[in-house]
């Protein structure tokens, strides 16, 4: 599967952003769908996850109540609206597709998902 994410940019504190992480050459619905985002000097971390049938949502503490992840299937792609941005959450953001989570904490780990896109900068100034 190839995902294409888009959607970053440079916005002021407290402004928002909605990325999207297009999926092509398999159905993304078979797939656990994660955000991910890497800082300047930083090692890859979690950021948000929603399972293959959109009914389960997980989040990163310090994104829970601004980040909302979502899918449409039928559209083949997956989503994180950022509201409420911080300086903090300036990053690279990666989508991913995880096939066949079903361990604990296996959304929140890079190393089981299969497939990644190519990153996309959201840079937010103070």
């Amino acid at each position: 599967v190839q995902l294409q994410a888009s959607g970053g940019g440079l916005v002021q504190a407290g402004g928002s952003l909605r990325l999207s992480c297009a999926g092509s050459g398999r159905a993304l619905s078979d797939y656990l769908m994660g955000w991910f985002r890497q800082a300047p000097g930083k090692e890859r971390e979690f950021v948000a996850a929603i399972r293959e049938d959109g009914n389960t949502l997980t989040y990163r503490n310090s994104v829970k109540g601004r980040f909302t992840i979502s899918r449409d299937n039928a559209k083949n792609k997956v989503f994180l609206q950022m509201n409420s941005l911080k300086p903090e959450d300036t990053a690279i953001y990666y989508c991913g597709a995880n096939y066949g989570c079903s361990g604990q904490g296996c959304d929140e780990d890079d190393d089981d998902y299969d497939w990644w896109g190519q990153g996309t900068q959201v840079t937010v100034s103070s």
